[in-house]
């Protein structure tokens, strides 16, 4: 079956596929997308980063994730990958691709900062357009290690155990 280069790009934001440089910045870390389970091995070698990644996979919460958002589609032109997504007058994060979904309208990967996603993600903006989160990236899971693992940070933090 032929399809184009459009329909292409539509089914990897749906599968949450992000593209380098354009999904990403310069800050971006693999646990804030899907490239920590495909393209990083967490216990063998040695690479720049690798304390940062192992930390944030033991306490389990990256500061930014890759979220599909679906935008209103009022607008004639998407918003262009950078655009900062915001929540009223805070940028709370970064559009990459933006893309019109046969099924699902227009949609795009974002760079989110977890806080707000853990608040809920009420009233997020992307240029004029009104974003909303995919109600499966707002689901987040911890097991009990990691919530022992940040309950130890957390005392160390206020001294209430030695370190």
């Amino acid at each position: 079956m032929l399809a184009g280069v459009d329909a292409l790009a539509a089914l990897a934001v749906e599968a949450h596929r992000p593209r380098l440089g354009t999904d990403s910045d310069h800050r971006t870390i693999p646990n804030e997308t899907p490239w920590l389970q495909t393209a990083v091995h967490l216990e063998k070698g040695c690479y720049r980063g690798q304390e940062t990644v192992a930390r944030v996979h033991n306490l389990g919460r990256p500061p930014r994730r890759l979220v599909l958002v679906h935008l209103d589609g009022m607008e004639e032109h998407l918003p262009e990958p950078g655009t900062p997504v915001t929540a009223g007058t805070r940028e709370v994060g970064r559009l990459g691709t933006v893309v019109r979904h046969h099924e699902l309208g227009v949609v795009g990967l974002a760079l989110v900062k977890s806080a707000t996603l853990e608040k809920g993600a009420a009233d997020l903006r992307v240029g004029g357009s009104v974003a909303v989160v995919d109600p499966d990236d707002l689901v987040v899971t911890t097991d009990d290690t990691v919530a022992a693992a940040r309950e130890r940070v957390r005392a160390v933090r206020s001294a209430t155990i030695g370190r």
